[in-house]
């Protein structure tokens, strides 16, 4: 150790290696920061990769609609995206894009143009699948939706606008949503998303970093910055399948809002839950199968007919044509205590 004195008398001291004080001097230097260009390029790599295996099999819809107006019945135009989804030519996009449409036609990003056939529309999930006939397609792979997690990288493909194959990047910003489908019932298991949607999304894919569809674009709310709602990939594929088997879901209800959430491992290892999971229970419809059977906001529903339900998902497979008017038992947790409630799903009614 040594020191120097400077004019103003102030001592500045010195560190030389212990073992040679001839030894060059030792400097410390600041840890350098992260390279700010290179983390914007692993970003970018994502995105572009992302887009580059989802974008081919992202088509625009133009709708025509008949209307009665003042003037007369007329028809009028409307427009908004959709993905195929098998090579076959199977395309899903929004219920709303294509419901009570006359004419429905298709356009591929390389240009051709194909007339579409409407295989089935289901109002309540917001969801529909139409179909082209043509040549081998590019397609895309819907993922595990529950997976997701707040904060992940999503991108949002369609054709806001007429502008086609328009791309926007954001992240997750919450799980686990309802929202009210044009038909009135809530759909649960939204994913809000703060890539940027506009008129035109409706019916494109929310992708993952890996290029895999996570949700079907729905909705955004006009007044509000950056909070846009899609379908989730899981609710996604039940209703796909169930609409190109038999063109329509013919489903039972029980009339209540719900949101996965997780259950305190002392009331798991109390009863012996076979699940770490269950379904809250957000709010009862009236006049419900749900509010008849004595349900209550806060429930937390854990089995239905003996069959473990831990999420929203799980719960929407068991209510199938088959539960219609079939008395059934279903489990819930409310505060500390285990209830069994009998339970009559009804139909859902059709719009």
């Amino acid at each position: 150790m040594t020191s120097a004195t400077f004019p103003n008398g102030k001592t500045t001291e010195f560190l030389f290696s212990e073992e040679d004080t001839g030894a060059d001097l030792q400097v410390r230097v600041a840890t350098p920061r992260p390279n700010d260009s290179a983390l914007l390029d692993e970003y970018s790599r994502a995105v572009v990769s992302a887009v580059e295996r989802v974008a081919p099999a992202v088509v625009n819809v133009e709708i025509k609609q008949p209307v009665n107006g003042r003037g007369g019945p007329r028809e009028i135009g409307g427009s908004g995206s959709g993905f195929i989804i098998t090579p076959d030519g199977f395309i899903l996009t929004n219920s709303h894009v294509v419901h009570k449409a006359s004419v429905i036609s298709v356009n591929l990003p390389d240009g051709p143009e194909y007339p579409a056939q409407l295989i089935g529309d289901d109002p309540d999930t917001d969801l529909a699948v139409i179909r082209i006939d043509g040549p081998p397609l590019a397609h895309v792979r819907l993922a595990d939706s529950e997976s997701l997690r707040v904060g992940q990288l999503v991108i949002a493909i369609g054709n806001p606008l007429g502008f086609q194959a328009s791309v926007t990047a954001g992240v997750v910003s919450a799980l686990g949503r309802s929202m009210r489908s044009q038909s009135g019932r809530l759909i649960d298991n939204i994913i809000q998303t703060d890539a940027a949607l506009n008129p035109g999304n409706s019916g494109g894919p929310l992708v993952n970093s890996a290029g895999e569809v996570i949700g079907v674009n729905t909705a955004m709310i006009r007044p509000a910055q950056g909070i846009c709602f899609a379908i989730a990939s899981n609710t996604a594929k039940f209703v796909a399948g169930w609409l190109i088997k038999d063109g329509r879901i013919r489903r039972s209800y029980i009339g209540v809002a719900g949101q996965n959430v997780p259950i305190h491992r002392r009331i798991i290892r109390f009863y012996n839950l076979p699940g770490e999971t269950g379904v809250l229970v957000v709010s009862v419809e009236k006049e419900s199968p749900a509010k008849k059977a004595g349900l209550r906001d806060g429930d937390v529903i854990v089995a239905l007919n003996d069959t473990p339900i831990g999420t929203i998902h799980e719960l929407h497979k068991m209510l199938m044509a088959e539960q219609i008017g079939v008395r059934s038992q279903i489990t819930i947790i409310r505060h500390t205590e285990r209830l069994m409630l009998p339970i009559t799903p009804a139909e859902s009614p059709t719009r």
